[in-house]
Formats: C-alpha cells, structure tokens, sequence
C-alpha cells in the first residue's frame, strides 16, 4: 500500500479549482457575483471562443486598495466573513474566498483595480496561480478582471469542454440569470466583439425581462405578487395556454441569488393544476426573498442550490401565489353574451333561435303539414315528413304524382319501391284542398265497383320473396368463417386506456398512447429509409433560450437526417421549413424543445439519436384523450397481445393484467 503524503499546494489548488472552476460559465459566474458585492451599477462581460481564449469583466464598483490586491488571490480570502457567526447570516452571493484562487490557478489572469477616491489604480498579473508584482497604474473607478487560456495547464480537464457555441451559449444563459436577478443593475455581454445582451438597469423587472428573454415571452407573463409568514413572492409567471414544452424558461431567486429548487418548481406547477395541457410546463422569473437566517446557501460549490429552514412555509407562499394570481386572470375574462346580429328589413334573413321557428313556422308566411301516411289497411299513421304548403290566402289543390316522377328518398321522403311504379302495390291519390295525401294499396287498377272495397293484402304483403333454390354449379357460395383472434375489445375509458378480455379470463388496461408510441418509436429506428418530410406552408420560427438553441444548431445534421429542415434564425431561434410526415405542424416547436432538454443531460450522440426519436414517436402517436376509431383500437390491442409492445420508449409498462381471482378478490368472492 502506497504511504500517506501531503499534496503540494499547486496539486491542490489544481483540485480545488476543479470543484470551483467546471467551464468558462462557472468564471464569469463568480467574477460578476463580486462585481455585484462590490456595490457596481453597470457590469459588462465580454468573451472570445466560448471563453476559452478570453474572459473579461469590468464594473465600477468599490475596487480595491494596491495593498489588498495581492492578497485578493490567496484561497479563503474574503472580505464578507469574520466570524463562525457570518456562516448564519449569509447575504452576498460570494463568500468563501475561493473563487479568484481557483480561477488564476488553472489560467493567466490579469487585474486592473482603482478604489473610489483613490488618485491611483494598481495592476497584477498571475500566471498558474503565481502572483507578479502589483504595480501602479492609472485605471477608472471599479475593477477589471481579464482571464486568458482557461485550462491551459490542465489538459484532462480541458478536453471536456464543449464547442465553442455551446460554452458562450451557456455565458449567455447566466448573464440573463444574473440580469433578471438585479434589475437595478445594467449588464452588457459582448461575444466575439458583438453586443448580445444589454439591459437598462432602471430597476423594472419587466424590463429586464424583455431584454434578456425576448418580446415574445415577455408578453406572455402573468405579475404575481404574495406574501406568507415572512416569505415574500415577487415575479412573472406565463399565462395558462403561453405555456412550453420544457422547464428551461423556469427562473428562480432566493435573496437574488439565482438557484435551482425541485421545491420552488413543485410548488409552481401545483398552481397550475388542472390548467395545463399534458406535456406542457409553466415558465416563469420569480423572486423569493426571506430573512437570511431561514436558508442556507452553503449546501453546494456552485452555490445553485439552498436549504430552507421552513420548506413547507416556502412552499404554501409559492403555491398560493401563482394560484391566486390564475384565479384573479381567470375571474377577470368574461365573455360578452352573444347577440343577435340585427335585421331592420325583417324578412326572410332575419335571425331566430330554434324554438321560435319550431312555433312560428318557416319566416315570409309559410307554415308546416305533417304528411299522414296510411299504411294498407290497418289504419295506422306515420308522421315525421314536413312539406310546406302554399302561402295563405290562395289554396292550390296538389296535384296528381306523375307515375314517372321519382320522389327523392332519405330522411322525410317515401322511398320507391324498387319496382316501376306501373307494377307498385300502391297509388297516391288526393283527398282534397287540405294538401294532405293518403297512401292506399294497388291490386288493381280500380275497385270491382263503384264504391267498393280493396281487396284483401295477400299474407305475405310486404314481406321480400323467397330465395330462389341454388341447383348446383357456379352460383353456388360457400362461406368461409376464419378464427378470430383471443381476445375479445371491451371499450374505452377515459378516451385513454383500452379494456379487453382474452381468453383465459384476464382482463388487460392497454395505455393507448404508451403502445402507439413504442411502435412508432421501433418503426422509426428499424427504417432503413429517411422518413417522409412535409413542407410546412409557413415555416415555423421556435423561439428558444440561447443555450437550447445551440445546442440544436450543433445537432442540425441529426435533425436533417430525421426530416427536420431547420436554419439559424438569430438569438437562438431556429427557423424551420420541413418536418417529418409523422408530426403535426402544431407539434413542431413542441417537438424541438423537448429534443433540446433531452440535449442537456445526454452525451453520446446514440444518446441524442434515441432522443430525437422517443420525441418524435411520441409527437406522432395517438394523444391520451383523443376519440380514436374502434377498429385502430383493435389493431393496437391485437400488436400488445401478440407480446411486440410491451413498455414504451421511457420505460412505462403499456399494459396491466387482470387475473379473475385478482378480480373476485376484490369483491371478496374468492
């Protein structure tokens, strides 16, 4: 066994940076977080190559004193804490005095600082985490900090980072964090010499929000505003039916610190129960501030996650929040009554509901008869037809039916027997002015005498004549009955799950979107072909957050090679002309945010095939709630019974099994 040794301090700097310092993200975290503890009003970060070449970050803050500069890069220096009693209290958003320490450790680091009412700045370079000499220089009120080379001592580390887009798309994600979180402060980021973001810093939340998240989303916020015990809820949340296919757009502040709470998004999707479409999730920038002895902000490295002391206290003020806030919206949408539309001529285009043309008759003077039919001679009536006579005041005798005239048959019409009406058994005469007409059997042309009766019907009036005896040869039929299958389709429930019962008693619950989706998934990944592409008529612009949309752009070949035929369309939208056959139109921008969140926590790019295609099966399956015709349902059942589907692309089971003593048991008669 190898002996127990002490590390070397730049070993161990290099580990603790590594805990520090993951990505160019994590640098521009810390150095702006201690440009906001500075006191600064204006923060500008600007990046080269993803932040791999350079880092820089300027403010005018309080700067620092030449002495103390030197002493800034040591680790655990800090100016925020003085006592075990601080670790209670904690209100800055630095306070471990590690970041700079590790950031110079694995970089070239170069400071330019000028305290407030100082007649000089000073200057320092590191190199690895070995400082120079501070020297003075002249410099502007405030503090800048230009990092260069990140990883360049520390391959294993460096050969993990991602594209270059990916890593500034995911500086520009925390700058828009960090600038929803202080609205009071004006942020800049400039990415290879181009202004990307730029907030006016004039203390409205609002305007934050439109700057660093765009117009679109923006105008689908709801304010919300709440208070429980000493919880305070201040933000937006979108509107019920604004809302998107992943939580990327959920923002969450504790005490301006920007945090990711399974707590906090629990809470806001509660509020939206029974609102939202399944697959469908509220985004929302919502700050919640508390005293600084009820949460604990010392539970992770990166400082992105809290403990609070009261979760449930938490919890409630979230949740009833945004739960008044959707009753209020709701509460104040009022449909007006619908209105006749007006008609001063009052003929016959004037508007009626139904019961006043069932009462007053058809407008411009007609009314309605019921045509009696009497059927052979047993003296019963039939009314159902409705024919309308002439207008009043002037009574047309009807006239005789031509025998030629064919009478259109359907719903309120005699149908004419297949014969001629020359051979029919009945006749259509007139009983007088009243426009009514009686249907009397035909035998013969005339009755034996004047005034006498019908004849009788023969017995087997009406009835449809005897088959004709087959003699053999090739009109002869013979019908085969085929076996059908072992199951028997019972019904449907909740327009979502199916019942069946096979043949050993065991009655099976069928998810019918799990199984429609798993054989669109096996179809999908079994095709030897690229599937078929529609172009859309107007194309489709997914309006996304930055970093989805990089992570997309990276992923264009994979989308082309599925039938997605997208485009950069600017501030990570994507702009997109073709999809597959399988998704509806109205699914595109759906489709695309999910593949995106699947993109954040898959790495290999079989991982980011299969993803697309779990998002596509499932976009192209048949929805949970939606009418379905019975024999597509029948042949579901029949591919879940021959044992093909089984569990969906997720991992869900598709079907449950019922036995008969399960059954009996349940009722207690077993």
């Amino acid at each position: 066994m190898a002996q127990i040794q002490q590390l070397e301090p730049h070993v161990a700097d290099l580990i603790a940076a590594g805990e520090v310092v993951e990505r160019p993200a994590s640098v521009v975290k810390e150095l702006v977080e201690n440009a906001l503890d500075a006191g600064s009003t204006a923060i500008a970060a600007e990046i080269r190559r993803g932040g791999m070449e350079l880092i820089r970050v300027t403010d005018n803050g309080c700067g620092m004193a030449s002495e103390e500069v030197a002493t800034a890069f040591l680790r655990h220096a800090t100016s925020k804490l003085r006592g075990p009693e601080d670790l209670g209290k904690i209100g800055t958003l630095g306070f471990r005095g590690e970041a700079l320490a590790a950031i110079s450790a694995v970089s070239r680091v170069d400071i330019l600082t000028r305290q407030k009412g100082a007649e000089s700045g000073a200057a320092l370079h590191l190199e690895g985490g070995a400082p120079g000499v501070v020297e003075a220089a002249g410099a502007p009120e405030g503090t800048t900090i230009s990092v260069r080379e990140l990883f360049y001592n520390t391959p294993a580390r460096l050969k993990f980072m991602k594209k270059d887009s990916a890593e500034a798309a995911a500086v520009n994600g925390l700058m828009q964090h960090l600038a929803l979180s202080h609205p009071d402060v004006s942020f800049k980021f400039i990415k290879d010499g181009g202004e990307v973001l730029h907030t006016p810093g004039d203390g409205k939340l609002e305007s934050a929000v439109y700057a660093a998240l765009g117009r679109q989303f923006a105008r689908s916020l709801l304010p919300v505003r709440g208070r429980g015990g000493n919880v305070e809820v201040t933000g937006f949340v979108t509107r019920p039916l604004e809302c998107r296919g992943s939580r990327s757009m959920q923002v969450f502040f504790v005490n301006g610190r920007f945090i990711k709470s399974q707590l906090l998004t629990a809470a806001l999707e509660e509020g939206y129960r029974n609102q939202l479409m399944k697959g469908r999730f509220p985004g929302c920038v919502v700050s919640v501030n508390l005293p600084v002895t009820a949460v604990d902000v010392n539970v992770h490295p990166a400082k992105t996650q809290v403990k609070f002391a009261r979760e449930k206290e938490v919890f409630d003020a979230v949740y009833h929040t945004v739960l008044d806030c959707l009753a209020e919206q709701a509460g104040s949408v009022k449909e007006a009554p619908p209105s006749l539309p007006e008609n001063p001529r009052q003929d016959f285009f004037q508007s009626m509901d139904a019961k006043t043309f069932r009462t007053q008759g058809r407008p411009g003077g007609y009314s309605q008869t019921v045509l009696s039919v009497r059927q052979g001679g047993d003296g019963k009536a039939f009314s159902g037809a409705f024919l309308p006579d002439k207008p009043a005041g002037k009574v047309f005798p009807p006239a005789i039916p031509d025998k030629s005239f064919a009478e259109p048959s359907g719903a309120g019409f005699l149908e004419e027997p297949p014969e001629s009406r020359e051979q029919a058994p009945y006749q259509k005469e007139s009983t007088g002015p009243g426009g009514q007409y009686t249907v009397v059997p035909k035998y013969d042309e005339a009755p034996a005498e004047p005034g006498g009766q019908f004849p009788e019907a023969p017995a087997n009036y009406g009835e449809p004549p005897e088959p004709a005896e087959q003699t053999g040869g090739w009109d002869e039929q013979e019908t085969l009955e085929t076996e059908g299958p072992p199951w028997r389709y019972v019904g449907e429930i909740l327009r979502t799950y199916l019942i069946c019962e096979d043949d050993s008693e065991g009655v099976w619950l069928i998810d019918k979107h799990a199984a429609h989706e798993r054989i669109h998934f096996d179809r999908l990944k079994a095709a030897q072909e690229p599937p078929m592409r529609q172009t859309l008529l107007t194309p489709a612009v997914a309006e996304l957050e930055r970093e989805e949309g990089a992570l997309l752009l990276e992923n264009l070949p994979l989308l082309e090679e599925f039938g997605f035929s997208c485009e950069d369309f600017g501030d990570g939208a994507l702009l997109v002309r073709e999809v597959p056959a399988d998704i509806r139109a109205e699914d595109t921008v759906p489709a695309l945010e999910e593949f995106a969140e699947a993109l954040r926590t898959r790495r290999s790019p079989e991982e980011h095939r299969e993803a697309l295609l779990h998002t596509m099966a499932c976009k192209a399956a048949v929805k949970g709630g939606s009418q379905s015709d019975p024999e597509e349902l029948r042949a579901l059942i029949g591919r879940v019974q021959s044992g093909k589907v089984r569990f969906c692309p997720h991992g869900r089971p598709v079907a449950v099994k019922l036995t008969k003593r399960e059954l009996e048991k349940m009722f207690k008669r077993a």
